[in-house]
């Protein structure tokens, strides 16, 4: 029998509906499920995975069953998981540790519990599994072939492993393809953040003026959204680069002790803590709305927010109304948490079909080459970018040029010049 832990295992039947209808928009990942379903290449391979339980990761653990593999996943967010989704995950058969609302305590219980299956191959969002995995269970290392990271902030973690000369094992940086950046953190982080804030708030986002703290990729399409609703965009940088980009891509660009004045709506996006803290709230218009799209909840200084508060009350799901000494009201989404999945159902399949390809292909990829990988952070490969990226054109009924024979040795030939 299966061990699991999940909320209710009766909302199963009400999970497996929404995950069939994820599959239904998620071709590629579809595509190779079929494609690798005979061969089972993961077989006799056992995979820990920490990564939010929505309908989409389900397609990708439900595929890696298919291929062969041993799973055992749990949350990667205590707010974030699908109770439905994980009890339909619980019933077929997968060891799944995931529930909403959990404490901190439960969280890294769920993390300690896939540990157990001692797993050849890692899959995480925001690095906890894996820094877990190093903090308490080194006597699993040596049987790891590699992992994968799925987000910007979890990239930055491993890297700063790697630097300080800890990290104990090869990382596949998934985050970096392009067939995710460009498209799950700007197109996907863009809609679903706004999905959940409007969800939440109910508030009219034209008009406003919105705060974007950060422009990676996931502020950029935030911005590209908010502007698109109507909305009057600032962001606040602390790169030069990045912040003449925005400008350049006509958005107003000001610190954020300016910006705090300004803003109807904050959103932070940037992976560092303290952007919006008790010096910037004191600031801020009443009626100000607080929102993170970042992978942990210390972007807004939720403390801060306390400290300088009277009384604080819910008004609905994922909306708290702060009442400040000085009368003022802020709200503050999702208790500072990421937005778009604790308000809302996360990104649309359609965009981690491509995520959730690159995840299944650098999983098929550790397989083959991990052992033979010192310990570090590996780029995602170029050809599977490539591969994933061509795929999904063709199940949009896309079709795109080829180089002739003669442009490829043109491309070749470093000594014809003008």
């Amino acid at each position: 029998m299966t061990d699991y832990k999940v909320k209710d295992i009766s909302l199963a039947e009400e999970g497996r509906r929404l995950i069939d209808y994820a599959e239904k928009h998620m071709p590629v990942l579809m595509h190779l499920r079929k494609k690798y379903s005979k061969e089972k290449p993961l077989r006799d391979f056992r995979i820990s995975g920490c990564l939010h339980v929505t309908k989409e990761t389900a397609v990708l653990v439900e595929t890696l069953r298919e291929l062969g593999a041993q799973v055992a996943w749990c949350g990667c967010n205590p707010l974030s998981t699908n109770d439905r989704v994980a009890a339909a995950l619980a019933a077929n058969d997968v060891s799944v540790f995931a529930w909403n609302g959990l404490t901190t305590e439960e969280y890294y219980w769920c993390i300690d519990q896939t540990l157990k299956i001692e797993p050849h191959l890692t899959l995480d969002d925001g690095a906890d599994l894996i820094f877990t995995l190093h903090n308490k269970h080194q006597n699993l290392i040596p049987n790891l072939y590699g992992g994968s990271e799925e987000t910007t902030t979890g990239v930055i973690r491993v890297r700063a492993m790697a630097e300080d000369g800890v990290l104990k094992y090869p990382i596949m940086a998934v985050n970096d393809a392009d067939t995710k950046h460009m498209f799950d953190n700007v197109y996907g982080t863009g809609q679903s953040t706004f999905d959940g804030v409007l969800r939440a708030s109910e508030i009219l986002i034209a008009g406003k003026t919105v705060v974007i703290a950060g422009y990676g990729y996931c502020g950029r399409g935030l911005a590209m959204r908010a502007r698109g609703l109507g909305a009057d965009v600032i962001v606040t940088e602390v790169d030069p680069v990045r912040a003449l980009q925005a400008r350049m891509d006509g958005y107003r660009v000001m610190p954020m002790r300016d910006a705090a004045r300004e803003g109807d709506l904050f959103i932070t996006a940037t992976g560092m803590k303290d952007v919006i803290t008790g010096e910037h709230i004191k600031l801020m218009k009443d009626g100000a709305v607080l929102g993170n799209a970042g992978h942990y909840n210390v972007e807004i200084n939720e403390p801060d927010l306390v400290a300088m508060s009277v009384s604080r009350k819910r008004v609905r799901h994922a909306l708290e109304e702060f009442t400040l000494k000085d009368g003022r009201t802020i709200y503050l989404l999702a208790e500072g948490r990421l937005v778009n999945l604790v308000a809302a159902s996360g990104h649309p399949s359609e965009v981690m079909d491509l995520s959730f390809a690159g995840q299944l292909n650098a999983m098929l990829w550790l397989s083959r080459h991990g052992k033979e990988l010192e310990p570090g952070v590996y780029d995602f490969p170029h050809e599977l970018d490539q591969q994933t990226a061509l795929m999904k054109l063709h199940t949009m009924g896309i079709e795109i040029d080829e180089w002739t024979e003669e442009q490829e040795a043109y491309a070749r030939a470093y000594a014809e010049g003008t």
